[in-house]
């Protein structure tokens, strides 16, 4: 169960209280133990939520609550979204075959989950390196919260169970955490606006292009730090170059 210690579960602006008390019961069923809540839009301490999780309040007491999803992933390196709807970027992956690789080294890992009531953007999608979706009856895909994190967390205890069992020792993890990454993305857009890559009414979208090239990348922290280097000697190009104009 130590490989799940690092896993974050994160629900993004959840509307039920019985869905997160349900959820904090499935997760020390399952062996995990971190809930992050992002922007509740209901009290994740109510009595109905207290009243679901049954003997798992210690999860819902120690959750960590935050105003956005980005503090939510705040140390982590790696993170996988759930979504039900067909991307344009990015494809689509079975929790099975995907979800084991929260678990393959040491670090902090988050699942992501929407709201009940549209699941998650593209926006908070940005965030995500790969996508789990669950199949189901084609008719009627969409899940409970409650019951979709049932299912994700249920593969992870299980594939959890079998690297246990495994002589390997995981590797050392240097990727760049999720924050680290957004200090470079916001210096990149800021750069690409100054020499005219980008406008602003396209830089939305142009800079979701990078972000889901850069995290599928996996950088590390030097990787990082050169990039951002480059992106600083730039800076200091563009400011000579006015200076002699």
């Amino acid at each position: 169960m130590e490989a799940l210690a690092g896993v974050r579960i994160v629900l993004v602006e959840p509307a039920g209280a019985l869905n997160v008390g349900a959820i904090a019961r499935i997760m020390k069923n399952m062996g995990l133990q971190h809930l992050v809540i992002v922007n509740p839009q209901c009290d994740p301490l109510a009595i109905e939520a207290q009243h679901m999780a049954v003997h798992a309040l210690d999860i819902l007491e120690s959750a960590q609550q935050v105003e956005t999803l980005l503090e939510g992933l705040q140390g982590c390196t790696k993170a996988i979204a759930t979504t039900v709807r067909v991307r344009t970027f990015g494809k689509l992956e079975h929790p099975r075959t995907t979800l084991p690789w929260l678990l393959e080294e040491p670090g902090k890992t988050a699942l992501i989950f929407g709201p009940e009531y549209r699941g998650l953007s593209n926006e908070e999608l940005n965030y995500a390196q790969r996508f789990v979706y669950i199949p189901s009856n084609p008719s009627y895909p969409s899940l409970n919260l409650a019951q979709a994190v049932a299912i994700c967390c249920y593969e992870l205890s299980q594939s959890s169970q079998i690297n246990s069992t495994s002589d390997q020792l995981p590797a050392t993890s240097d990727h760049a955490s999720f924050d680290v990454l957004e200090g470079y993305y916001q210096q990149l857009e800021d750069i690409l606006l100054k020499i005219g890559y980008v406008y602003p009414h396209t830089a939305a979208s142009r800079m979701e292009k990078f972000r889901h090239l850069f995290n599928r990348a996996q950088l590390n922290k030097s990787e990082v730090a050169m990039l951002r280097g480059i992106l600083s000697q730039i800076e200091w190009a563009l400011a000579q170059a006015r200076n002699v104009q």
